[in-house]
């Protein structure tokens, strides 16, 4: 079994989790990489039994992921299109999708390489713009959501909305959210947009903060195609995907849709995303004591 192991920061929950992970590794005896700039940061007396890498190929079978949700959506940018299954080890906060929690990370790794675990399979989005941008082509989708939001200003953008190339509305407001099932407990959440379970067909467009106070998170189909033009007192504004952020002109023209391939979560047998939702927004906790 080849491995990859990645993350973004250091600190002591990373340093005893990269601990555990690495002994692990070196008694059954696998082939591991620890992406270039990560393993700079690592500290491990048998470091230097390791590869490095830059990129991934399909000659991988598991990437393990260290640290919170952004750093397995930093991950996403590793795997593209690859299929490579995905481990999210949790020493971040929340945690949606790096689920697997520091003291249990060797009894999960031992199930994950005794093949005991199940498949996510969660849907990305593909973005286009006119006239092309070169910070978006080079990555240009997204797990958990895109978003457009004012640069520079405390005036409101307006976001001239078409699906499927029916005009729906403009919102007034400081921009939109295009979320995916799995990044609807992520921003979207924040701004009121709805939970949707990571196996439902469905995309969700949330304002941030809108003035027209009619306007609400709407769920739409995943195969809907989605075409956005911002205007407003500024010349440019901001898009985001994910955590990587962009400049566009008020003239672009913003094309969203579902990628044509999908990023693959490695889920414990024992987790559930409704267990997972009980736990990390302490649903059903009394706490009158």
């Amino acid at each position: 079994m080849k491995i990859a192991i990645y993350g973004q920061f250091y600190h002591s929950n990373t340093q005893s989790s990269i601990d555990t992970l690495l002994d692990i590794f070196i008694e059954k005896k696998l082939e591991v990489s620890l992406e270039k700039d990560f393993s700079k940061m690592v500290k491990h007396k048998n470091l230097r039994d390791f590869k490095t890498f830059t990129e991934l190929d399909n000659s991988y079978d598991l990437l393990i992921s260290i640290g919170g949700d952004g750093t397995i959506l930093r991950a996403v940018t590793f795997v593209r299109d690859l299929a490579i299954p995905i481990v999210g080890i949790n020493t971040g906060r929340l945690g949606f999708l790096a689920t697997i929690q520091t003291d249990d990370i060797t009894e999960a790794i031992n199930e994950i390489l005794e093949k005991r675990y199940k498949i996510s399979e969660r849907t990305l989005l593909s973005i286009e713009t006119s006239p092309k941008n070169k910070t978006i082509i080079e990555t240009d989708f997204a797990l958990n959501e895109i978003a457009v939001s004012r640069k520079n200003t405390t005036s409101m953008i307006k976001v001239e909305t078409h699906l499927n190339a029916e005009y729906l509305t403009s919102y007034w407001a400081d921009g939109l959210i295009i979320s995916t099932p799995t990044g609807s407990t992520g921003y979207s959440l924040s701004c009121g947009g709805p939970v949707i379970s990571p196996d439902a067909d469905s995309l969700v467009l949330t304002p941030i903060a809108p003035h027209n106070l009619s306007a609400r998170p709407l769920v739409i189909p995943d195969n809907t195609e989605i075409q956005l033009k911002v205007d407003g007192r500024e010349d440019q504004y901001l898009i985001s995907l994910d955590s990587r952020i962009a400049t566009l002109s008020n003239d672009t023209i913003v094309t969203i849709k579902k990628a044509p391939f999908k990023i693959r979560m490695v889920e414990l047998l024992s987790e559930s995303f409704i267990d997972t939702l009980r736990k990390k927004l302490l649903w059903g906790e009394d706490k009158r004591n």
